[in-house]
């Protein structure tokens, strides 16, 4: 078979079978209701973009991990890394067409060329949701809000840490290690992926052993949130904007917390995320049951952004979060909480091919009532109904109806219990919305 080509897929990349996808479509279309519900509306953009629009701000391991081609026209495009860089340059293009503050949400596939492992991939569906044009804590708050409505709709129970990237780097300024923030900031971001003896022995060598262990001291403060505060501000050299930021922050948790309870807020100064672009309040989200998985939602405050891609002088100042989609599903898995699916239970029967327009009217009735009803096309005769019983059970079907299209009586199929039950269309209605 000289012309044969061998089915097979890149490393890092998943096909979907139908019982997979639809599980993943609910789980957005529950992210998608929570957002909307905070009247966030979406938008949509392009999955290729020139090369210096995605590596505009981003550096480090991005750019390293980031699609990266010449087209047919020899233009420097790539593969979006991420759905908030793209955002970016939306916002400098159409910012005389929208309303600010513009609270959007996205979900949408990007790529990077990383190692594969647990819940990582390097084709993956993102789903983010930004407030754009507002420097309130306010918008702060909210996107933290509507992360722990998310997950609360899922139902899974989260910690959601808490920083502020500019009260570190005050904190930075504050020991006389301000010019090589970006270098301290990466290594912190990876102290739970190598562990505090690995990121001392970087920070000893980026900073000195004196300096290491006061960065440590600093990420490692311990305590409630007002504890925890307290310490970093008094390490940072006393109070400041950024650290009334994170106390209003905390009245509004307390604010919206049930009875007082504000257990799924956490401030921990190690959370910096490593990326360039975030100037203020950061966040990562964790499984309370799973932590080990990682963060499934991480974000922040990335002040004027856009800026990179405009001529106006007047900053847009943002914040924003974004769910990992593929990390969540393995997690939800893991912890048999995948999202409910009410799936298609009831199929139509073909027994006479020259029917399937009276089969379709039929099933059209049940459409109407809210009933999912798939009508099957290749006709099997009477005599052979049990062939298509046996196609629904493998589609996963509760029940068949068997039908002329036209007449008082209809013959519901019981899969489940092998009976028929002679009805007609009122009590198929019945019957159906009973049990499914």
């Amino acid at each position: 078979m000289a012309n044969y080509i061998e089915p097979k897929v890149l490393k890092g990349f998943r096909d979907f079978l139908p019982d997979a996808e639809i599980v993943r479509r609910s789980l957005i279309e529950n992210i998608e209701n929570s957002c909307r519900s905070f009247g966030f509306v979406p938008i949509d953009t392009p999955v290729m973009e020139y090369a210096e629009i995605l590596l505009g701000k981003s550096g480090g391991e991005t750019e390293k991990q980031i699609f990266r081609f010449k087209d047919n026209g020899e233009r420097d495009v790539a593969l979006r890394f991420d759905l908030t860089v793209p955002f970016a340059r939306f916002v400098a293009l159409h910012r005389a067409d929208i309303v600010f503050p513009f609270k959007r949400y996205h979900i949408g596939k990007a790529w990077r060329g990383e190692n594969t492992q647990r819940g990582r991939y390097r084709e993956f569906i993102q789903c983010d949701f930004d407030i754009i044009g507002s420097d309130s804590v306010s918008s702060d708050f909210e996107i933290i809000l509507l992360i722990r409505t998310v997950f609360k709709n899922l139902g899974v129970d989260v910690n959601i840490n808490v920083n502020h990237r500019g009260l570190f780097n005050r904190f930075l300024t504050h020991i006389g290690q301000s010019e090589k923030s970006v270098e301290i900031l990466r290594t912190v971001d990876k102290l739970s992926k190598v562990g505090e003896n690995k990121t001392r022995e970087s920070l000893t060598e980026l900073t000195g052993d004196t300096n290491a262990q006061k960065i440590l001291e600093f990420i490692g403060a311990k305590g409630n949130f007002t504890e925890v505060l307290d310490r970093i501000t008094e390490l940072s050299g006393g109070p400041s904007a950024e650290s009334q930021r994170l106390s209003s922050l905390h009245e509004y948790m307390r604010d919206t917390c049930e009875d007082t309870e504000c257990e799924p807020f956490v401030l921990n100064p190690s959370i910096t995320r490593g990326l360039d672009y975030y100037t203020g309040v950061v966040f990562e989200t964790f499984l309370k049951e799973m932590p080990d998985i990682g963060s499934v939602c991480s974000g922040g405050r990335y002040d004027n952004l856009a800026g990179l891609y405009s001529k106006e002088k007047d900053s847009i100042s943002g914040v924003g979060t974004s769910v990992g989609l593929d990390r969540l599903l393995a997690a939800l898995e893991s912890l048999n909480k995948l999202p409910h699916v009410n799936r298609c239970k009831t199929a139509v029967a073909c027994v006479d091919g020259e029917k399937s327009g009276q089969y379709q009217a039929f099933a059209q009735k049940l459409r109407k009532e809210g009933i999912s009803c798939e009508v099957f096309t290749d006709p099997c005769g009477e005599k052979n109904l049990v062939k298509q019983f046996v196609l629904a059970e493998k589609k996963g079907f509760s029940y068949v109806i068997i039908t002329d299209g036209d007449s008082s009586v209809i013959t519901l199929r019981d899969l489940a219990a092998r009976k028929n039950i002679d009805t007609n269309i009122s009590g198929i209605i019945e019957k159906l919305r009973e049990n499914i």
